[in-house]
């Protein structure tokens, strides 16, 4: 929680930050598996993610222009130990309320974020880092606690 919640707050992942080299990232992270259209196109195809467990980075001009960490309600959740020390997997299962109530804790301002908010989702956006949150209804099968609560799903920040 306390990565997730230093993420929404910052902006930052661990020692990750827009802007910086992907070679810069990959000192840090170790090699990310690239998604399947830059293996295809080559490493200067912008607007894809390379991968490390749930942590994404979106490089354009060979910059981290995106952060994404991807939760899956119910499961385990897994991080690289150079942004998570001293584990590499955690409960993905966090309610929305106990995530906003995170949020208020830490001073972090939060606006619902409309245009991500429908049918079954919601989704704020900090402030000042401006990290898009998203909560979703559990998926079917999903082993959570309660079926009819929001659960974090995404955490993501893009270049403007």
């Amino acid at each position: 929680m306390n990565v997730l919640l230093d993420f929404a707050v910052t902006g930052r992942i661990g020692p990750v930050h827009l802007g910086m080299p992907l070679a810069a990232a990959e000192e840090v992270l170790g090699p990310g598996r690239p998604h399947p259209q830059i293996v295809l196109k080559g490493p200067d195809f912008d607007g894809y993610p390379y991968v490390w467990g749930g942590l994404e980075l979106v490089v354009t001009g060979r910059h981290v222009s995106g952060i994404s960490v991807r939760l899956d309600p119910g499961s385990v959740a897994r991080l690289p130990p150079e942004v998570l020390p001293d584990a590499g997997a955690y409960a993905a299962t966090v309610l929305r309320e106990d995530f906003t109530a995170a949020l208020d804790a830490a001073g972090c301002g939060y606006v619902t974020n409309a245009g991500l908010t429908f049918d079954e989702q919601s989704a704020v956006t900090t402030r000042p880092a401006g990290v898009n949150v998203l909560f979703g209804m559990p998926a079917r099968g999903a082993d959570v606690p309660d079926r009819g609560r929001f659960y974090l799903e995404f955490l993501d920040k893009q270049t403007a």
